[in-house]
């Protein structure tokens, strides 16, 4: 058993420690460099896999604590070790000491979780997850990328959706990393390309119908004052106000009316929005519920992408342009609604990567939350190219939502939910 880990070990350290050549670490995840280092990568894990695997870690595992000594200690510095966690001259004893608890947060960080140094149900889950499952991971992002479309621009944005993270990217180096709250399984956020434009300040929140229909309604037939809890209002043709208590919402199927949130700390998109136009009508934004972002599992958003720190993305979005970070701050805090443009669009890729090798040489996981590592699913999550348009035809013109004197658009633009 001991010589068996011992080549698992050598193979799995292999795999965690070897970079690219020329590669630095604070390179981006999703790159011109990703299909390289992740091929090395499912080349060592089907070594792993040749060997037999690794061992299943005991549930017994969670109870252990810094300093606890026995057979589950044992077992799982043997799991630690054939995944590169825990290096082989570490294995002998059965005391949870200072090298296993760094090895349990190695192992943690290589998978997306919080890095506590003990087990628990999540770390257990991608412990016990058969190589198999990894090595099928690692295929689908080679397949994803293999016909990826996306073009790797001097600057750009990647909203990683297993991942629930963002990175911007510049001259080839991660400049920000930001976690996220990405849609929840029934309400998935897509895989796209598109630009950023603008930046929103203060913005309003038009809910889109199928969000009225699935959610509002219901609400305001329990909670007849739930509107104006919310702050929001109803606004009908010409802009014209309606009064909630007007509606016969027990019977209410097809709304003559849309549902706007009115801007302020408490709006569903915070007090930031980033746009960028496309056809699924998502973009990136703030939110107001920013304990979400302290969660392991961050697939709560009914499309749209929620931004830790997203003011912070927006000045870097925004430089070139007088609105420095205090200057976004300031703005803000005047409760003004500003609609800024950026300097020059910045290309952004929503993709679908679930296992790749990064530039430090560590393999990353994180759970398929979509069920799409499948041929079809890949197939489905690969950002295409873009069709170049024929010479000689202009491209069409962005429709422009007609605005009233009050600053509000007279009619609901296309919008996904928070």
């Amino acid at each position: 058993m001991f010589a068996r880990l011992c080549i698992l070990a050598t193979v799995a350290a292999a795999l965690a420690t070897v970079a690219m050549p020329r590669a630095r670490a604070d390179e981006p995840a999703y790159g011109p460099n990703t299909h390289e280092r992740t091929l090395q990568a499912l080349a060592a894990y089907q070594k792993i896999a040749s060997q037999g695997g690794w061992p299943r870690a005991p549930a017994s595992v969670m109870a252990l604590k810094p300093q606890s000594q026995g057979p589950d200690v044992t077992a799982l510095k043997q799991r630690l070790v054939a995944s590169g966690d825990l290096p082989a001259a570490a294995l002998p004893g059965d005391v949870y000491d200072a090298a296993v608890v760094e090895a349990v947060k190695r192992f943690q960080r290589r998978h997306g979780l919080s890095t506590l140094g003990t087990v628990g149900r999540l770390t257990l889950k991608a412990m016990n997850t058969p190589v198999e499952t990894r090595i099928s991971q690692l295929t689908a992002t080679l397949e994803r990328l293999k016909g990826n479309g996306f073009d790797f621009a001097r600057r750009y944005v990647v909203v990683n959706i297993p991942g629930a993270s963002v990175e911007a990217v510049e001259d080839g180096q991660v400049r920000q990393r930001h976690l996220a709250i990405v849609g929840r399984p029934d309400r998935p956020s897509p895989v796209l390309q598109t630009h950023i434009t603008s930046v929103n300040l203060n913005p309003y929140w038009t809910a889109p119908m199928s969000i009225v229909k699935a959610d509002i309604i219901p609400r305001m037939r329990k909670e007849p004052d739930f509107l104006a809890k919310a702050n929001m209002k109803l606004i009908g043709a010409g802009n014209r106000e309606i009064d909630p208590a007007s509606v016969d919402w027990a019977t209410l199927v097809n709304p003559n009316f849309y549902v706007r949130q009115e801007p302020g700390p408490a709006n569903s998109l915070g007090q930031l929005k980033i746009d960028m136009p496309n056809g699924d009508a998502v973009y990136m934004h703030d939110t107001p519920k920013k304990l979400l972002f302290r969660s392991d599992v961050r697939f709560n958003s009914s499309g749209c992408a929620r931004i830790e720190g997203v003011r912070d993305l927006a000045a870097w979005l925004l430089e070139g342009t007088e609105w420095s970070r205090q200057a976004i701050e300031d703005g803000i805090t005047r409760g003004e609604r500003k609609n800024i443009l950026l300097r020059k669009p910045v290309p952004v890729a929503w993709v679908y990567l679930t296992g790749w090798q990064g530039a430090d040489g560590q393999t990353q996981f994180r759970d398929d939350i979509y069920g799409l590592d499948t041929p079809m699913g890949v197939v489905l999550s690969t950002i295409q190219p873009r069709t170049p348009r024929p010479r000689g035809i202009s491209a069409p013109q962005p429709a422009v939502t007609p605005v009233t004197a009050i600053g509000a658009p007279a009619f609901p633009a296309k919008t996904a939910s928070n």
